[in-house]
């Protein structure tokens, strides 16, 4: 078991995520991000197929047949998509993906910019984290608002970088809802 490894590895990703949601202001979300893979369930999976350079899930699925340590992880973060499938009410027990509240869609792009500079290192490009969504299927089962602002996001960070993206991210992207706080207040308070 190489629990030394994974720990920093993780660690390392979870610091990256939280600067990064520092940067766009989600600092709840931040100091919050992935604590689950500390539980017993992932931490322990992690060091088993830890492998550096990729995910230890893919490795356990491809042991297995499927990963417990991905399971539990999903059901419990709601920064990843598949933590929103469940059943259409149109048709008969069809699954298909809820739209995901934004500040949680740009906390998976997020995931994705860290993932990418974790597991690639020195040899990160902005273009990176794109490139391995477009080699999955991950849009499959996304709702469709969800993914279009996702591919925006991938798509600014890998044609203009990491400042202009998280510009966009501040003045575009999460400003509505920023906007929408002090007519809450106003509306409940005195």
């Amino acid at each position: 078991m190489k629990a030394v490894q994974h720990f920093i590895t993780i660690t390392k990703h979870k610091i990256i995520v939280m600067q990064e949601c520092f940067r766009v202001g989600l600092y709840c979300q931040g100091l919050l991000h992935d604590l689950s893979k500390y539980s017993p369930s992932e931490f322990l999976v992690g060091c088993r197929y830890y492998q550096g350079t990729r995910s230890p899930n893919n490795a356990e699925r491809e042991d297995k047949g499927y990963s417990s340590a991905w399971l539990h992880h999903k059901g419990r973060n709601r920064h990843h998509y598949e933590y929103w499938i469940d059943y259409s009410l149109e048709g008969k027990h069809v699954l298909t993906g809820m739209k995901m509240p934004v500040r949680y869609v740009v906390e998976m792009f997020l995931d994705r910019v860290a993932a990418s500079k974790v597991y690639r290192g020195e040899q990160y490009k902005d273009s990176d984290p794109l490139e391995y969504y477009m080699s999955g299927n991950a849009g499959d089962l996304m709702h469709p608002e969800t993914r279009a602002l996702l591919e925006r996001l991938l798509g600014i960070l890998a044609a203009h970088g990491e400042e202009k993206t998280y510009q966009y991210i501040r003045q575009k992207v999460l400003r509505r809802r920023r906007r929408a706080l002090p007519a809450i207040r106003r509306r409940y308070s005195g």
